[in-house]
């Protein structure tokens, strides 16, 4: 389970150093730019973002979009208090609180998140009440990591574990899902009627980034206040980490630097309502 509180202070903690750091999130949030028809929505709408971050997106969404209606949610309020400086006299409202338990108003034709649902508890019951302030004819976009991210850190703390003779060890930080897994439960989680129809499109994406050791990698997630915030963080003694850095920097330096892989996911729901039979 994610630890909310813990997870909100430390990205409020690094909301200053998140945009230097978060060289992904950015190609993400263009990617999911892609999915959305801008002509189709060429006009007065409701948008509604959620984990708007330090507002990348948002800035985004208010170019394309000049005559929609933005609320944007965030968890942390240094997030927030950075967003609003980017975006002052912009129409964009903005809501602090936890997507799995803030109170909701309005329909909305949009609805987008990027780099977020990876931090919620409970993924199908987000789905299923988003889905509900989902317009007639709107769309619900989201990107999120997926199970291959940062497999070479993974592989290192597996091997290094096992060289080492230790089992106790719990896994190190969240897991994610497969494509295929979250795939199954978007469609696991649409409403069944005979008067609503949801098309549900997806792919799935590699993207790496290359750093000058593995100390300067985790260092970069730890600057965005991604580091892990399960409740049962795994403790690694000092000769373990040690053994690890050695590890991930023998079997995964090329010449670009020490590579670390993003598994990055795009959902996209269009609600379509079918003609009266």
């Amino acid at each position: 389970m994610i630890d909310k509180k813990l997870l909100m202070k430390r990205f409020s903690r690094n909301s200053r150093t998140y945009d230097k750091y978060a060289n992904v999130q950015k190609i993400m949030a263009k990617e999911l730019i892609k999915s959305i028809d801008k002509e189709k929505y060429d006009k007065e709408i409701n948008i509604l973002e959620i984990g708007c971050g330090t507002g990348y997106l948002t800035k985004q969404l208010c170019m394309i979009f000049p005559n929609a209606k933005i609320t944007a949610v965030d968890l942390a309020p240094g997030m927030i208090e950075v967003a609003k400086e980017k975006l002052k006299g912009k129409s964009v409202t903005f809501l602090c609180g936890d997507i799995e338990e803030i109170s909701l108003k309005g329909n909305y034709d949009i609805i987008v998140s990027n780099a977020t649902f990876q931090w919620v508890n409970h993924f199908e019951e987000v789905i299923k009440r988003l889905l509900r302030f989902l317009r007639e004819d709107g769309i619900l976009t989201f990107s999120t990591f997926g199970n291959r991210t940062f497999q070479e850190l993974h592989n290192s703390y597996n091997q290094v574990k096992e060289q080492l003779g230790l089992d106790c060890f719990r896994p190190l930080g969240q897991s994610f899902f497969s494509f295929e897994t979250l795939y199954h439960l978007c469609e696991r989680s649409l409403p069944f009627s005979f008067l609503c129809n949801f098309e549900i499109k997806g792919k799935q994406m590699l993207e790496y980034e290359y750093f000058p050791s593995v100390r300067d990698f985790l260092i970069s997630i730890k600057k965005i206040g991604a580091s892990n915030s399960n409740k049962a963080n795994a403790y690694l003694p000092p000769t373990f980490f040690k053994e690890l850095l050695h590890f991930y920097d023998k079997n995964y330096r090329e010449v670009k630097g020490v590579r670390a892989t993003y598994h990055c996911m795009y959902i996209s729901i269009h609600y379509a309502r079918t003609e009266d039979q």
